[in-house]
């Protein structure tokens, strides 16, 4: 499974937020100034996690984006399905019923033995990511990370 660049933004975004203090806004262009990333499309990303109530944006001079609730209540799972969606990558076409290989119809009652593979290696998958919260991902973070991204992000971009 390859998931797109921007999921590896949002995440590190979802991450810096969950170290500012609570009620904290940061702009879309301080973030992107923080990873070095494109404003135009961050911006768009960061609203999708607004609409899946991950974040909550506020306009004005002190607006910007802020976890819609406490991060020990946020999940990666939540970030990642947010922007790329719920549904498993692998989908089973039966193709073993096809072409000159393809199994008599008796020998396929039973689930594809590959599709139930991958259906529970994308539910330990989704599982692993649930059991993770921005919380747990801050509390790995060397100790003197928050600190540095709370002065980073609190400066004028």
């Amino acid at each position: 499974m390859k998931l797109p660049v921007s999921t590896e933004w949002v995440l590190h975004c979802a991450a810096a937020l969950a170290q500012l203090e609570p009620g904290t806004s940061v702009s879309a262009v301080q973030l992107a100034a923080h990873y070095d990333l494109p404003a135009p499309y961050l911006v768009k990303q960061l609203k999708t996690l607004v609409r899946a109530g991950v974040f909550t944006a506020t306009t004005g001079p002190r607006g910007g984006f802020r976890l819609a609730r406490p991060a020990h209540e946020i999940t990666l799972l939540d970030v990642v399905e947010a922007v790329d969606g719920a549904s498993a990558p692998y989908e089973c076409r039966e193709i073993r019923q096809q072409g000159r290989g393809a199994a008599p119809p008796e020998a396929c009652l039973a689930p594809c033995v590959l599709a139930v593979k991958m259906a529970e290696a994308h539910e330990a998958w989704r599982a692993s990511l649930a059991a993770t919260t921005l919380t747990d991902v801050v509390a790995t973070l060397p100790p003197s990370a928050p600190a540095r991204t709370r002065r980073l992000l609190s400066r004028p971009s």
